[in-house]
């Protein structure tokens, strides 16, 4: 990708050939922790990188802010190349893991902090603080200090300090992890209300997938230092383009098939040790193999079950079973079942509206052939 490729009427952010190495411990070269990394968010965007420990997100959004340096490539912010520009002086904020509170002063002077750094008057310095405060609810505490709070009260006192400054881009850091689950949540929902109403182009990095899913418009997801697929949620959700990417987000069943042809766009397979059974898959994705052996991504909520006597042949279009372990959660069943190709997870939402079915049941697996994928068998 080129500077030239990037239009600023298009997109806050873009980063060019990134690449960040590290001198090894060990003193016996380099590593990569980011490989020629290309991106671009668009103005009001939130685009979340996800990815395990060590896949780069967290070092990409360090270099965004300044923190680190890239060894090559551009950080483009509205056109402009910030890579060797300091910090303070490339119109962002962060909202930190830690919340990074400064304990010894008031909620209000944690707000304002930023501002008084920026040496404004007083006046805009308390216009724009009680702004912030009321935004964020915080109005009634603002002569509390930080270690007086809750922690997602602390938490919006992040982000108030973070957005009073008016930043052209957000940025950050897993700023949810340390709230309880409910909390999280809550705060999750709140935090996207707020962006899209603010309309802060934002960079969210996060391991946590239901939060990635709950909240931005585009998801990058991350593995040794690379971009493996870029694209809405539903996009990465429904339409992985590898293994790793179905695997990674959310729960995936992986069954070993062989493609048998083509009528359109169509593809025909017979899965592997099943007793010859086949399939038409009318959506199969973009990087379906045109035959040989391949496999079908099959999501725990995309199959059926149906009581099948141990003796008794599955109907044509089922795959037989064995519920070696049911897991009630109330609102879902969660059913772990042998097959001869491969062991299959089923979740079923409602459970008391079907039949439960009990460990060691043998079952017939209907399979929702309009919702699966197929994949190269390696990447």
């Amino acid at each position: 990708m080129s500077e030239s490729e990037f239009s600023s009427h298009s997109a806050d952010v873009a980063l060019i050939n990134l690449t960040k190495k590290f001198n090894s411990l060990d003193g016996s070269g380099e590593i990569t922790a980011v490989d020629n990394l290309n991106l671009e968010i668009k103005t009001g965007e939130l685009v979340t990188i996800l990815g395990p420990s060590g896949c780069g997100k967290t070092t990409t959004l360090r270099m965004i802010a300044g923190f680190e340096y890239p060894t090559s490539g551009k950080i483009l912010i509205g056109g402009r190349d910030v890579a060797p520009i300091p910090p303070n002086k490339r119109g962002l904020s962060m909202v930190f893991q830690s919340y990074a509170l400064f304990p010894h002063l008031t909620i209000y002077e944690n707000v304002a902090y930023g501002l008084r750094v920026q040496k404004l008057p007083e006046a805009e310095i308390g216009r724009r603080t009680r702004s912030a405060l009321e935004l964020m609810q915080l109005t009634p505490m603002a002569k509390r200090f930080p270690a007086q709070v809750s922690g997602g009260q602390q938490q919006r006192i992040a982000l108030a300090r973070a957005i009073v400054i008016e930043p052209s881009v957000l940025l950050f850091d897993e700023p949810l992890s340390n709230l309880d689950a409910k909390l999280r949540e809550y705060m999750r929902d709140e935090l996207r209300k707020l962006q899209k109403r603010l309309g802060i182009t934002s960079l969210y990095v996060t391991h946590d997938q239901s939060e990635a899913m709950a909240i931005s418009d585009r998801i990058v997801i991350m593995k040794d230092g690379k971009i493996c697929q870029v694209g809405t949620p539903r996009d990465i959700y429904a339409w992985p383009q590898s293994r790793f990417v179905a695997d990674f987000m959310g729960k995936a069943n992986f069954l070993e098939v062989r493609v048998l042809g083509f009528e359109g766009e169509a593809a025909f397979i017979e899965v592997e040790r099943a007793s010859g059974l086949r399939l038409r898959i009318p959506h199969p994705g973009a990087v379906a193999p045109r035959e040989g052996k391949a496999l079908l991504v099959v999501r725990p909520e995309m199959m059926s079950l149906e009581a099948l006597d141990s003796m008794q042949e599955p109907e044509a279009g089922l795959l037989r079973g064995r519920v070696e372990r049911l897991t009630y959660f109330g609102n879902i069943a969660r059913y772990e079942i042998a097959t001869d190709n491969a062991p299959l997870l089923v979740e079923r939402y409602n459970p008391e509206a079907s039949k439960l079915f009990s460990e060691g049941s043998s079952v017939g697996i209907l399979i929702d052939v309009e919702s699966v994928r197929l994949l190269p068998l390696l990447e």
